[in-house]
């Protein structure tokens, strides 16, 4: 009789754990999948793929008040979808005679502004720039503005490919009512 028990308690035992094992794996499976079809990227992410991959780059600086001379720098960009592929995050590092430049872009889909959105991060300046962005044709344009020393500063960043595996990103500032100039443009080659 207690051989009979054991058994029973054993075989008992055995089913209940198989049925909890079952019930949480039902349970994370259903999770799983309707944390993928949440994190299903907007289509509009599919329109920033071109930016995938390592780049090469050179920085040519106009000459201007901050650089008399202008100047180049050359550096590596690296871009990778973000999680879900609903961002996409690319590094940055340059060095040069302009300096040392290294950062980090956060762009994604903002659905309720219906525009993408471009957070900036370097290692020469605190915080983040947050730059608004849409297609123009074939050209991502970014726009931002920001006062420094009391003055409004206006930025427009317009990239946009040559051919395929080349790209050129140009920036042009104004202050105040000035008229806009070509800060910095980068000629980038993917690896």
């Amino acid at each position: 009789m207690k051989a009979i028990r054991k058994i029973t308690v054993t075989a008992l035992t055995l089913t209940l754990t198989m049925a909890i094992c079952a019930a949480r794996s039902a349970r994370q499976q259903t999770s799983a999948e309707s944390t993928q079809s949440m994190s299903k990227a907007a289509p509009e992410m599919d329109r920033l793929k071109f930016y995938l991959g390592e780049w090469d780059y050179t920085e040519t600086y106009a000459k201007s008040a901050s650089y008399p001379k202008g100047g180049k720098n050359t550096g590596v960009y690296t871009s990778k979808p973000g999680p879900g592929g609903n961002s996409l995050l690319n590094g940055f590092h340059s060095q040069g005679p302009v300096g040392d430049f290294e950062g980090l872009i956060v762009m994604t889909w903002d659905p309720k502004e219906k525009s993408y959105k471009s957070y900036v991060f370097g290692n020469n300046f605190p915080g983040a720039v947050v730059e608004t962005g849409q297609f123009e044709g074939d050209a991502l344009v970014f726009r931002t503005e920001f006062s420094v020393g009391g003055a409004t500063l206006k930025l427009r960043n317009v990239t946009y490919l040559v051919s395929p595996g080349k790209l050129v990103s140009e920036e042009y500032f104004a202050s105040k009512d000035a008229p806009e100039a070509l800060f910095v443009r980068v000629d980038a080659t993917k690896r």
